[in-house]
């Protein structure tokens, strides 16, 4: 027991690590934090800096999701400790203890622990988000709509209740997290790519 609750500490403290602020400064660009839409993630990098920054701050966002919830996989721990982990990576990503609990909105750290969490049901998820942003060159449009389809395309992947039900709190947090996105969207002002 007091293994599983190491993994999930680990796993936050990872998570808490800001890809978008760790590139900035190795970019020499401002801080994501306080230019620009001030969201420390890919979306505002590629705006403040271009498209290697953005990739690798969503990569390394992505890795925070994946590798510990493909590991928990991996090693075929319980469901319980499986959910609880990739809530963990998302909690770390959006309230960083590094950053002062200010954090980004989670979708590239999300969609890494659904990656980790089974190949297909990742590629499923990435493949409609990347999908709606070639579409419509709305990126919080992409993370919208995969969020949304996240807990249905977990169960009929995995067909795990303790997963989809992690999945659903994870798209709760997601849509929360894309709030002003969603109103913006609503209002026909959301920026393009």
């Amino acid at each position: 027991m007091l293994i599983y609750v190491a993994i999930i500490l680990a796993t936050y403290l990872l998570g808490s690590l800001s890809s978008a602020v760790i590139v900035s400064k190795f970019f020499g660009l401002p801080d994501p934090r306080s230019k620009g839409s001030k969201n420390p993630g890919a979306t505002n990098v590629l705006r403040l800096g271009g498209k290697l920054p953005a990739i690798l701050t969503m990569l390394g966002d992505g890795c925070k999701g994946f590798l510990p919830t493909f590991l928990v996989s991996y090693f075929d721990l319980p469901s319980l400790v499986i959910a609880t982990v990739m809530l963990a990576a998302l909690l770390g990503h959006i309230y960083p203890i590094f950053f002062n609990f200010k954090g980004g909105k989670g979708v590239a750290t999300a969609m890494g622990a659904f990656l980790g969490l089974s190949w297909s049901l990742g590629f499923i998820l990435i493949g409609i988000w990347g999908g709606v942003i070639l579409l419509t060159r709305v990126s919080s449009l992409g993370a919208i709509i995969a969020s949304f389809m996240a807990p249905i395309v977990t169960w009929i992947v995995v067909h795990d209740i303790i997963l989809t039900l992690s999945a659903t709190i994870i798209t709760i947090i997601l849509l929360l997290r894309h709030k002003d996105n969603i109103a913006r969207l609503l209002k026909g002002s959301e920026v393009k790519i």
